[in-house]
């Protein structure tokens, strides 16, 4: 008998990093996401396998009932500890998905190239999360950490609306369904960024004045959501980025690699990697590709 348990993919649209802090951030869950399968199995272990999008095997391991149970392999990290490590976590939360069973073989399935940074982690952990029967929030913050917004998108099907209040997840689902939207793009950068890096990066420089800038950022998402107009859109957007950029201490993207862009490019999630957005009143494919970025996709294309 096989299982399968399927989690969204994401994209921080506002709110990147403050969000850590309390922050309303504006989160959208994509077309893109990971599956995982579950057979029961013979052994007191685990069977895994890991399919990138176009069927490719990039893991493959066998993780036994006592690795899991007692969290012992080497600390090294690597794609089996962590796997070990979220299992273990799991295990804690609801140690019947494995004592009460005599064995599994798991496979994941992304829809997405893993490079992309669409949620390979979050989609997985809220995979493992509704196969073990425990709160995914609870499960990400004993194994990776990070502000939980990857996961609420795991879980929801529209655009949301995220914040945390005293650490606990608050999720409101919102309208946000731009009529301009054929002038916004998504465009691959060529490279993965670390959310860990990143995260550890915007703790250092943090600073005393963070309860204005939570302020000042919950005033741009909702100029963000609410705007009525692509103008206005692209001016928030630009807010943000330069709030962002004062606060984080380093240029923005645009500054950085996209000068002559005549729209608005705005980071997503991690700086400094994964997707950007582009908003412009011309499609921006060509000025993308001559400049060595072929992953382009339309708003509609990527966004549920």
């Amino acid at each position: 008998m096989k299982t399968t348990y399927y989690s969204n993919g994401k994209l921080l649209i506002t709110g990147e990093y403050l969000v850590l802090d309390g922050a309303e951030a504006l989160a959208l869950p994509t077309k893109f996401g990971q599956n995982l399968i579950i057979e029961n199995d013979s052994d007191p272990e685990i069977k895994w396998k890991s399919f990138d999008f176009d069927n490719h095997l990039w893991f493959e391991d066998t993780i036994t009932f006592s690795e899991i149970r007692n969290n012992t392999e080497s600390k090294i990290e690597n794609v089996k500890t962590t796997l070990i490590n979220i299992l273990h976590e799991a295990y804690l939360l609801n140690p019947a998905f494995i004592d009460s069973s005599e064995g599994y073989k798991a496979s994941t399935h992304l829809t997405f190239p893993k490079n992309w940074g669409l949620g390979t982690s979050s989609t997985l952990l809220n995979n493992i999360a509704q196969w073990a029967k425990i709160d995914a929030f609870t499960l990400l913050k004993n194994s990776f950490g990070g502000s939980g917004y990857d996961i609420a998108c795991a879980q929801n099907n529209t655009p949301i609306m995220y914040r945390l209040d005293q650490n606990s997840p608050v999720v409101d689902k919102i309208d946000f369904h731009p009529e301009f939207r054929e002038n916004i793009h998504f465009v691959y950068l060529n490279k993965k960024q670390s959310s860990k890096a990143a995260i550890s990066s915007y703790y250092n420089n943090r600073n005393e004045h963070l309860a204005q800038n939570i302020a000042h950022n919950n005033k741009i998402t909702a100029a963000v959501i609410n705007a009525k107009t692509l103008k206005e859109f692209a001016s928030a957007v630009e807010k943000h980025e330069i709030h962002l950029s004062n606060i984080l201490e380093i240029q923005t993207i645009k500054e950085i690699a996209f000068p002559d862009f005549n729209g608005v490019v705005k980071s997503l999630g991690a700086w400094g990697g994964d997707f950007v957005m582009a908003i412009s009143k011309e499609n921006p494919r060509d000025y993308f590709v001559s400049r060595g970025y072929e992953t382009i996709l339309s708003y509609d294309e990527m966004i549920l």
